[in-house]
């Protein structure tokens, strides 16, 4: 671990204090610089290491970027495919991983469906681990990443009005967005379908409306969600066309965000039910530097949990 980051794993925005965010967010702000022009392709940081990515869900962005990060460091790479190994043969995730350690990887980046299971994981193993999503739970990087993105857009999280809307129950993204933007100072706003909002969500410092356009008034960031199919017991709402009807994103409900708004989007988008098909496209949407972004700050986690310093030849 680097001298000034305490973390051995990133499981979770809540573990993070506001420092250890400003550090990442710092760090992974050097990485951007090398992306050009011209580009540095690759910096020696993580030479000898090897990266391991542990993926037990889908993943597009994710995986992607952090197989890019950890190549641009100069890591080795080794990937873990679920569907393809022993646990289709009934093998448990804790032999599993077991033998994932056994391999000496430097540090394992883990998605699972079940909350907990990269936490788990790192009780149970001595390699670092980074949570690439568990679950309702939490997905750090994603949150760091929109973090950045809003930094690098407003300068400062402090003071600024972001409003999340959709389904915050079954969103791991909403979960550690919410306590990463609280931590440093933003003001938080969630509005989606009464049975997509957690009950006594005030609790974690965020104002719930009942309409999306109260949320979207004056805010500063607008980050909508996908609907989590995937993650429902039942369906929670009548039809994509009722719910774009009364939660959807229009370019009429935009005009009441603050002027310099911009939108966002951890993606996949699902056009026309969470959000109208030309705002994707828009002069306000960051949704594309969200995922260019995601490169250097996963670029940051992997250095700063593995020993590097801010201060290295390797990042000047």
């Amino acid at each position: 671990m680097s001298p000034s980051f305490k973390h051995k794993h990133i499981l979770g925005i809540e573990d993070l204090s506001s420092k250890d965010i400003t550090l990442i967010l710092d760090t992974a702000k050097r990485f951007k610089d090398l992306f050009g022009p011209p580009p540095i392709r690759k910096v020696p940081a993580l030479r000898n290491m090897m990266v391991m990515t542990a993926f037990f869900e889908p993943s597009t962005r994710t995986k992607l970027s952090f197989d890019s990060a950890a190549k641009r460091l100069n890591a080795d790479t080794m990937a873990f495919s679920a569907s393809t190994s022993s646990l289709v043969k009934g093998e448990t995730l804790i032999d599993t991983c077991k033998n994932l350690e056994a391999m000496q990887p430097s540090v394992i980046v883990i998605r699972h469906k079940s909350s907990g299971a990269p936490r788990f994981v790192a009780e149970n193993t001595d390699v670092s681990v980074l949570n690439a999503g568990d679950g309702w739970h939490e997905h750090p990087s994603q949150a760091l990443l929109d973090m950045y993105t809003m930094r690098e857009n407003k300068r400062s999280l402090e003071g600024l009005k972001v409003a999340l809307l959709g389904d915050i129950t079954h969103s791991r993204v909403a979960h550690s967005n919410i306590f990463g933007l609280t931590k440093m100072g933003a003001e938080v706003h969630v509005s989606g379908p009464s049975t997509m909002i957690p009950r006594d969500i005030e609790r974690l410092g965020v104002v719930v409306h009942k309409r999306i356009q109260d949320a979207v008034a004056d805010a500063d960031v607008v980050m909508l969600l996908r609907i989590q199919l995937e993650r429902m017991p039942k369906t929670l709402f009548p039809s994509n066309r009722e719910y774009f009807r009364f939660f959807g994103v229009t370019p009429e409900i935009m005009k009441l965000a603050a002027k310099d708004h911009i939108l966002m989007h951890p993606g996949p988008i699902n056009r026309g039910v969470e959000l109208a098909y030309e705002l994707a496209d828009g002069e306000k949407s960051v949704i594309l530097d969200q995922v260019t972004n995601g490169i250097a700050v996963r670029m940051a986690m992997l250095y700063l949990v593995l020993g590097g310093t801010i201060e290295e030849e390797a990042i000047t």
